[in-house]
């Protein structure tokens, strides 16, 4: 007999004879109510069994997290709370079920404990709510850029190059680490690796992307990317996956755009579609923040600040305009910033993006033309030769979500940039080639997709936002 989704169930407009749900049992109480969900919704429906009429045996197998399958009517609720409710003819329990052993228990579980139990965290309300907002922020994400005619291109994972020059990446090798080939200097022989030279994990498709938007004109991918970078804070992860569009003949105004009008297209989507997990977010959040001191709590209720986003043009302020605003802000005059702003050419901290959107403008912003010595070699150096047409957009209570820039299409001052910095020219020599077949101005950005699914969930820590997260020292599952 074929089953029915619970979510179905629910919002079924008739009651209905014969219907069968399965599902994992979320409580069972005084032996007759099961509150039975199977991850189509945030809602559990109500399952009554005849306890009279069912075996001692079986009533004891119906416990937390036991998988069963019912089969019975589906009929007005007699209690609160839900419309319909299934009376229970026949009744299930599919697989084995250790009541004990079961860490998921109806009860408050601290966020550490089920990270250490990721693959069981999900069937809990507060992560399969979590799960399915990433799973509608993802196709969103696919949706806007095929409504857009852009290509989708799938970059390499494993490459010699390093997109961000930080050097912090995951060296890939098939090599014997107990006994490595060594070339005369004692230097290790690549060439007999597997690739025939030294590979990483990707750290971004940007680069590849580039040679696909000066053919096919738009392109986006979305993929894993990888820093070996040894941090334990609640934003950083060692695996994570990116968007990065890339658009021939788009200058840095052209990008602001399109970046404004995509991350705001798939937040309303997901806010149209997700109402039911957001709103029990939302309702996770306020539960949280009633402990915290008044100084952490967040400025804006969940919905609020996603509708914030929605309802608000972003603001647009040169880097030189928001260091001024920030130099003679309060918080800084009165020494309250960790990092205190005192001349041109700082790096804007989570503190001073979070005053721009929060407290000065109101509204988020996109900060632009960057001191190019803060930014990457690939962004385009402008015509003062200090600044690059960069632009990093800033959101509340999470400070930087996206970052982007015009890309440097000049052979000459790029092949410059690289040399300055010790970026070895043969290694990207291919990337080269588009600026010396055909280059063009392009533009492009990148934004953390666990980063996004942080803001619109209203999580603290990017780890739970995350399947199962890798990070320093811990690679379970």
């Amino acid at each position: 007999m074929k089953h029915t989704k619970v979510k179905d169930l629910l919002n079924s407009t008739k009651t209905l004879q014969e219907i069968n749900a399965k599902g994992w049992v979320r409580t069972f109480r005084n032996n007759q109510f099961i509150a039975l969900n199977d991850g189509s919704t945030i809602n559990n429906i109500q399952c009554v069994v005849d306890f009279e009429n069912t075996p001692e045996e079986t009533l004891k197998r119906i416990t937390t997290g036991a998988a069963v399958s019912v089969i019975g009517d589906l009929v007005e609720s007699q209690g609160k709370g839900q419309k319909y409710e299934i009376q229970v003819k026949k009744l299930e329990i599919l697989g084995d079920s250790d009541a004990e052993k079961f860490p998921m228990q109806p009860k408050k579980h601290s966020l550490e404990f089920l990270r250490e139990n990721a693959h069981l965290r999900v069937r809990t309300n507060a992560f399969g709510a979590i799960m399915r907002v990433r799973s509608v922020l993802a196709f969103a994400v696919h949706q806007y850029f095929q409504e857009k005619g852009f290509v989708y291109v799938n970059t390499p994972v494993i490459t010699g190059a390093d997109a961000e020059g930080a050097g912090e990446m995951f060296q890939v090798t098939s090599l014997p680490l107990d006994n490595l080939p060594k070339n005369d200097d004692g230097s290790i022989n690549y060439k007999e690796d597997f690739f025939g030279k030294h590979t990483n994990l990707t750290v971004s498709g940007q680069l590849e992307g580039e040679t696909f938007a000066m053919a096919l004109g738009q392109i986006y991918t979305f993929g894993p990317t990888f820093r070996a970078e040894n941090s334990n804070t609640s934003r950083h992860l060692a695996e994570f996956w990116m968007i990065e569009p890339e658009v021939a003949f788009n200058d840095l105004h052209d990008n602001m755009d399109l970046a404004e009008d995509f991350i705001q297209y798939v937040i309303k989507y997901t806010v149209d579609k997700c109402e039911d997990d957001l709103k029990f977010l939302e309702g996770r959040l306020l539960e949280e923040e009633k402990v915290k001191p008044q100084a952490e709590r967040s400025e804006m209720p969940l919905l609020e600040k996603l509708n914030f986003v929605l309802e608000n043009n972003f603001k647009r302020v040169s880097y030189t305009e928001a260091i001024d605003i920030l130099r003679n802000s309060k918080p800084n005059k009165n020494k309250k910033f960790q990092y205190s702003i005192d001349e041109w050419g700082a790096d804007l901290q989570s503190e001073h993006e979070r005053y721009l959107v929060e407290k000065h403008f109101k509204s988020p912003v996109i900060v632009y033309d960057y001191p190019a010595n803060i930014k990457s070699f690939y962004m385009r150096l402008n015509e003062d030769d200090k600044t690059v047409a960069a632009m990093d957009i800033l959101f509340p209570g999470i400070g930087e979500i996206v970052g982007g820039s015009q890309r440097e299409e000049r052979y000459d001052v790029l092949i410059e940039k690289m040399r300055v910095i010790g970026i070895d020219e043969e290694e990207l020599w291919w990337y080269l080639d588009t600026r010396r077949f055909g280059s063009a101005v392009h533009s492009g950005f990148g934004l953390g997709f666990e980063r996004l699914v942080l803001f619109v969930t209203g999580m603290t820590n990017i780890r739970d936002v995350i399947p199962f997260p890798r990070t320093p020292g811990s690679a379970e599952f």
